[in-house]
This record gives structure tokens, C-alpha cells and sequence, in this order.
């Protein structure tokens, strides 16, 4: 057990019958009434953040997580098939615990986040930039190249779709934003 006294950034809590990270925090102390904590928490099963405010002195139970780095192998009817870089012990894991899974390729990093005392996968991120190779996009049309503001689709290798500006072509290799999957830049070279 822990009080808010033991708060930090990327500590894991029980909390509503889920485990949160806590993101932001602010101890206030108004002139009038008790203190409190402002808290901001995100999911680690589902990636969502809600706000909470905790009375201080607050009793919460801290969950003990291990993040752990694996690479991805491949996908068959049991699930997405890692490999964790130190041990090679292999792990399957559903799709429902990876964040944009149709980002991921052979050979990709990947860090899996455990429960430590139940030791059951709770989570797979990718890293936050990947870079890929556009496979089909449409081609821009001349005199929109210079303009960012608009998008139009394209389809990079492994199948997935992404939002690119106009001046993206065919073989051109992006960086990708996995968090909310979106273009970031052009690969450098």
C-alpha cells in the first residue's frame, strides 16, 4: 500500500478494477478545506487517460509491472508469435493487447508489458517512430505538392493505411507516429 504522498510519474496503481499509470500529478493545497492530489491516469490495458482526484493521504495499492523487450516473428490462428531479445523464450499473444497491430513487421521491436504478479501479458507497444515504405498511394497532383494541409491515402508494406500529404509517392519510405498512427516525416536516407 501507498499513500498519494508516494506518487509519481509512471507509477502503476490499482485503481477501478484496472491498472493506471499516472502521467501527471499536482499536489494542491487550497487555503480553505483539505489538500488533495490531482491526478492524470492512463490504462494500461486500454491506453485510455481519465482525470481523478484523490483525497490527501489516500490509500492505493501499487501494482508491480516489468516491461520487457521482444521482437515480433510472425502471425498465425494463435496469435502474434514475439521473441524476447535476451532469454529467446517465444510468447503468443491476441490481438487485443497490441497497440496498431497491422504496423507491425518481421524483425520489429517491441516492448510487452507484464503484470508481475500474475506474470499474463498486459499490454505490447511498438516503438513511438517506424519507419516503412509506401507501397501505393495515388499519385499528387502537380501544383498540390507544396501544399501540407491535405491528405490523401496510402497503403505501406505490411497492408496497413495511413494519412500522407500529397507529395508522398510510391516508394518513398516514412516515418510513422504508431501512437496514433499518423505521418511524421520523410525518411532520411
Amino acid at each position: 500500500m501507498a499513500t498519494t504522498a508516494d506518487f509519481r510519474n509512471g507509477l502503476c496503481i490499482e485503481f477501478n478494477n484496472d491498472l493506471y499509470a499516472i502521467v501527471q500529478f499536482q499536489h494542491v493545497k487550497p487555503g480553505k478545506g483539505p489538500a488533495f492530489v490531482r491526478t492524470k491516469l492512463k490504462s494500461v490495458t486500454t491506453g485510455k487517460v481519465i482525470e481523478n482526484t484523490f483525497t490527501s493521504g489516500h490509500k492505493v495499492t501499487v501494482a508491480r509491472i516489468e516491461r520487457r523487450p521482444y521482437q515480433f516473428l510472425y502471425k498465425d490462428d494463435l496469435g502474434y508469435h514475439f521473441m524476447h531479445t535476451g532469454t529467446f523464450e517465444q510468447v503468443a499473444i491476441q490481438e487485443d493487447i497490441i497497440t496498431n497491430s497491422d504496423l507491425l513487421k518481421e524483425s520489429q521491436e517491441v516492448e510487452i508489458t507484464y503484470h508481475d504478479e500474475t506474470e499474463t501479458p498486459i499490454s505490447c507497444e511498438l516503438p513511438p517512430f517506424i519507419t516503412m515504405e509506401v507501397i501505393y498511394t495515388e499519385p499528387g497532383v502537380k501544383g498540390d505538392t507544396s501544399s501540407t494541409s491535405s491528405l490523401k491515402p496510402a497503403e505501406v508494406e505490411t497492408g496497413a493505411s495511413i494519412m500522407v500529404p500529397l507529395f508522398v509517392n510510391t516508394g518513398d519510405k516514412i516515418k510513422i507516429d504508431t501512437r496514433d498512427k499518423t505521418y511524421s516525416e520523410r525518411a532520411k536516407a
